[in-house]
């Protein structure tokens, strides 16, 4: 079950918006994510930042740039750059995404889909396995939001997902907004693609606001976590137990005290969850 891996409690994605504040106020935060790319230097501001934090707060690491799935040779000084700042900060663990996001030698900047078929499922098995032997530590997945997909699919995702961890050792991060903005998307039950799921690999939850268009959903990062989003991470870890909780925000940043509030409500309805309770937001 989720409950034997660690769980470090309910963290913010740590952003240069907010360095001297987490300097100053120390703030009931448990942990902090660090988008790992903007720490991949010799020396500034950012490293001085992660450095201080780091001796306050436990960290993690999360990248955008692995391209896991894309046809490409996975790039090794980028990883060899990862595995020094996992020596430097010393994470929890090292995440990434299920996707592709580079072709040839230029990153796209941009977290495509795979197609879910046998051949990309081997595909990515290898290539994780790549990136343990490099890292020498599980690569934790996370699941992307999507607005396409392939004709040539064989599983669903959350089928997909399974056989990943089955053949390659993974863990996965489910970000239940992303799950969320997927399913308007694609029209199926989000808590069917959740509840499928092998509760004993999730190691870390997601949690986010997006902009909702009617006809579809676009995550962005950049609103607090709706209704829905809430009641759907009630409802995993009533089904998961206790995981590591973390709330993203990328653009719009709110005053820091409004942040800190968000992810108290995430607190409270995470203990609801867990504790069996009915409440609902």
């Amino acid at each position: 079950m989720a409950t034997s891996l660690p769980n470090l409690g309910y963290g913010l994605g740590l952003r240069n918006e907010y360095y001297q504040q987490i300097l100053d106020q120390s703030p009931a935060v448990d942990w902090f994510e660090v988008i790992s790319e903007n720490y991949l230097v010799q020396g500034g501001k950012a490293l001085y930042y992660l450095d201080a934090i780091a001796e306050q707060y436990p960290l993690v690491m999360h990248g955008v740039s692995l391209s896991i799935g894309g046809p490409h040779a996975l790039d090794m000084d980028y990883l060899k750059q990862l595995k020094q700042l996992a020596a430097r900060i010393q994470p929890a663990w090292i995440s990434d995404h299920l996707c592709w996001s580079r072709g040839n030698a230029h990153q796209l900047h941009d977290l495509l889909p795979l197609p879910y078929t046998e051949e990309s499922l081997y595909h990515v098995a290898a290539r994780v396995c790549q990136v343990q032997d490099v890292l020498q530590r599980p690569l934790v997945l996370e699941n992307v939001s999507s607005y396409v997909r392939a004709k040539a699919d064989e599983f669903t995702e959350w089928e997909f997902l399974n056989a990943l961890v089955h053949v390659s050792g993974c863990q996965l991060l489910l970000d239940v907004n992303n799950v969320y903005v997927s399913s308007r998307n694609h029209g199926f039950d989000a808590w069917t693609f959740i509840r499928n799921l092998p509760p004993h690999s999730i190691r870390q939850l997601h949690l986010a606001g997006h902009r909702d268009y009617g006809d579809y959903v676009v995550d962005t990062h950049d609103h607090p976590v709706c209704d829905p989003v809430w009641a759907l991470y009630q409802q995993t870890l009533q089904h998961v137990g206790p995981v590591s909780t973390l709330l993203e925000r990328d653009d719009h940043f709110p005053p820091f005290e409004e942040l800190l509030a968000e992810l108290g409500k995430a607190r409270q309805l995470g203990a609801a969850a867990l504790a069996g309770s009915s409440s609902c937001v």
